[in-house]
């Protein structure tokens, strides 16, 4: 397959890649990695008028760890496996990683891109979801912030105005005494989760539970927020039964649309079976935090 004829214009500057998508406006795509775009081109599914290639923009690969952790849109999921210091202060990313396809693809893809895709069985925004990121846009008008629960709006849907740029992902630090947990179910490895769960539980010093986000991925058309579901573990100890309960909720609060690799039931079933195995982890890794 190959796709329809495009313009390819590889930006000098960031902001000579903001006025040409002003110019353009949603005619023009941004070129990062590309494992989404392209594929979704060749097929004719997405028939961009012009391309503009950022991938030298090395301004927008960076990664802050000082206080929130900052990662620019630019930078690729390889990176971020093979630094240590970030891996260790975001462990709930560092365990989601190995999840995102194959190591291919992970040489390539964008964090930035990811987000930008929104697609709803992708990891990444489930797990922007469940820690509360701030998304950061650019254009040639200025910047504005959105948290993660304005930004996907539909499937392959997002906030993101014509002429901007999803630019920066700032990601809060957790609480003290905080787990976090990442687990999925897919046909294969690297293959789209036919379900998947976060969950993040703090504890306070007696061993109840201060607060608790969960988000699911692939049972809806964008990342599933379910914290209001589990909100009944609020000021409590997370107990098999208690945890079994919020299983329930969760199960009772999705409408998976199901797949030709699963029907809705089945997703309901594994989002529950993973709901009670990420939360009793999560809770686990904060008692020993604590």
């Amino acid at each position: 397959m190959k796709p329809a004829p495009f313009k390819y214009i590889r930006a000098s500057s960031l902001d000579h890649a903001l006025s040409v998508k002003a110019e353009y406006g949603d005619e023009a795509r941004f070129l990062a990695g590309g494992q989404s775009l392209i594929p979704s081109m060749n097929f004719r599914l997405a028939r961009p008028a012009v391309l503009i290639d950022i991938n030298g923009l090395a301004e927008l690969a960076s990664v802050d760890l000082s206080g929130e952790t900052r990662l620019g849109a630019l930078t690729r999921y390889a990176s971020l496996e093979r630094n240590g210091a970030f891996l260790k202060a975001c462990p709930l990313i560092a365990e989601a990683l190995p999840h995102i396809a194959h190591p291919q693809i992970r040489n390539r893809g964008t964090i930035g891109g990811n987000l930008s895709h929104a697609d709803p069985a992708s990891e990444l925004p489930a797990v922007a979801l469940a820690m509360q990121a701030r998304i950061r846009l650019k254009s040639s008008r200025g910047e504005r912030e959105l948290g993660a629960s304005e930004f996907f709006v539909g499937i392959l849907t997002t906030d993101i105005g014509p002429d901007e740029m999803l630019a920066e992902i700032v990601f809060p630090p957790p609480p003290p005494s905080t787990g976090t947990c990442f687990m999925e179910v897919a046909r294969r490895r690297g293959d789209f989760a036919l379900a998947g769960v976060v969950a993040i539980v703090s504890l306070d010093e007696e061993g109840c539970c201060t607060s608790i986000r969960v988000a699911l991925c692939g049972v809806g058309d964008t990342p599933v927020d379910a914290s209001a579901a589990a909100a009944s573990l609020i000021r409590q100890r997370c107990t098999d039964q208690a945890i079994e309960a919020v299983a329930a909720d969760v199960q009772r609060a999705i409408a998976p649309p199901g797949n030709v690799h699963a029907s809705a039931d089945y997703q309901r079933h594994v989002a529950g079976v993973l709901t009670r195995r990420t939360i009793a982890a999560a809770h686990q890794r904060a008692a020993h935090a604590a």
